[in-house]
């Protein structure tokens, strides 16, 4: 499938499928300039000049059983992040309320682990109502869910599931040996399929391809996932990935537009690393097609303002929602 074939499916709103995927990883590398441009335009076309602002808290931090090799939360590794069990609903609402009135509409709660326990469930149920209750849309990332547990954030007011994929099923056994690839993308099938919204992407630098990273932008278009969080690598010193070198801008803009060519109308949401590779000006990424920012700190690593990020986008001639 040529370039050109893959830009007029993508501007019908149509993912362009699998037999695209080998021409975008060749754009990617031998004319990005030229596949940036394409995405943007594919991106103006779906998604406008409106760029969504969201932020996190780091609501319970660090001793999480898996081995992921990037994270700095992994009880494998040895690092300076913080350490503090899940900080309650009341500590929640206060960085949901200082987001909300920095112009964040959409706020995420972020728990290290691969389950929440009993008692730190019933807090989250609890901090959901809360940041829900602010006028905020509510967003959990706190590892594998069950139905049960599924429908009472549900209930309790969670407008989206964060889960990601982080890379591709290729490359994952060399992320993480502590769960299967299955499991997480079988959490991402069982939400969508109880028609919970689904924020699912990846982290880039791992040491993958761009083979790799149009497998996981296949995958996420077939779940038919419509928010897609773009992390880069920051080497955390401690971890497995503390060795690898920043992903080069060209690489991270250039991975940005072959994701939004394979999921033409989805959210392509810029989050972690974001300063690492680019430092506080936006505009590579936006140009690459993205229509998403995080704001504020990350986990581990500090971000950007929502205030400046809002300054940044109308200088930009882009409208922050």
């Amino acid at each position: 499938m040529r370039l050109d074939d893959i830009y007029q499916i993508a501007l019908t709103g149509q993912a362009p499928g699998p037999s695209a995927a080998p021409e975008l990883c060749r754009a990617a590398r031998e004319e990005p300039q030229r596949l940036r441009a394409l995405a943007r335009d594919v991106r103006d076309r779906h998604r406008g000049r409106r760029v969504e602002l969201c932020a996190i808290v780091n609501a319970k931090s660090g001793r999480c059983s898996e081995d992921c090799a990037f994270c700095a939360q992994s009880a494998h590794h040895r690092t300076d992040a913080p350490v503090h069990p899940f900080i309650g609903p009341e500590a929640v609402a206060a960085a949901a309320a200082e987001a909300r009135d920095a112009g964040v509409r959409r706020f995420g709660i972020v728990a290290s682990g691969l389950a929440p326990t009993r008692e730190e469930f019933a807090g989250l149920c609890g901090a959901v109502a809360r940041v829900a209750a602010l006028g905020l849309e509510p967003d959990v990332s706190v590892g594998l869910l069950t139905p049960v547990r599924l429908d009472a954030l549900v209930t309790a007011g969670m407008r989206r599931l964060h889960h990601n994929l982080e890379t591709s099923a290729s490359f994952f056994p060399k992320i993480c040996s502590t769960h299967a690839y299955d499991e997480d993308v079988d959490m991402v099938r069982e939400a969508l399929a109880r028609g919970v919204e689904v924020c699912c992407g990846g982290l880039f630098g791992l040491g993958e391809s761009f083979e790799d990273r149009a497998e996981l932008g296949l995958l996420l278009a077939e779940l038919g996932v419509r928010s897609v969080p773009v992390n880069c690598l920051t080497p955390i010193p401690g971890t497995r990935l503390e060795g690898r070198p920043v992903l080069s801008p060209g690489e991270a803009t250039a991975s940005v537009a072959l994701l939004r060519l394979l999921l033409p109308t989805a959210t392509i949401r810029i989050c972690g690393g974001r300063e690492t590779v680019f430092g506080p000006d936006p505009a590579p990424l936006l140009e690459a097609g993205a229509d998403g920012l995080m704001t504020g700190n990350y986990l581990t690593t500090p971000g950007s303002p929502a205030a400046s990020m809002a300054e940044a986008l109308a200088r930009l001639g882009y409208v922050a929602v």
